[in-house]
């Protein structure tokens, strides 16, 4: 891989997800690192790094949801990654098609969630 990316000093590097259709909703944030980078590109699908289970995952690996990467890009400053993915399902583990589902008014407070869950996370990731 010829990838010469910012890392941080953990090796990691920030990953937006957004959907390669329109309108192009920004599906979820996480962390890969050089590892999760060569996997996706190897199998076209995302990987990532979880910072709190510290062990590599595929993204749908228990419930299904995967995300097939059409594109990626970098920034101007190489240290964030944006990838454009057709997902299955729903992106979010509660159920939410993006992790990005609940809006904040001028205050931050919670406003009501409009948007209809995708998927039962109960039978989507069973205990």
């Amino acid at each position: 891989m010829n990838a010469d990316f910012r890392f941080t000093e953990g090796g990691l590097i920030p990953a937006i997800v957004r959907e390669a259709k329109p309108p192009g909703r920004v599906l979820m944030m996480a962390w890969m690192n050089r590892d999760s980078i060569e996997r996706t590109l190897a199998t076209g699908l995302m990987h990532y790094w979880s910072r709190t289970r510290q062990k590599l995952w595929l993204k749908g690996e228990t419930s299904g949801h995967t995300q097939r990467v059409i594109r990626w890009f970098t920034d101007c400053d190489r240290d964030v990654l944006l990838f454009e993915v057709e997902q299955v399902a729903g992106a979010c583990h509660t159920g939410h098609f993006s992790c990005f589902f609940q809006e904040l008014d001028w205050e931050a407070n919670t406003k009501p969630v409009v948007e209809q869950k995708v998927f039962d996370p109960v039978e989507a990731y069973p205990k």
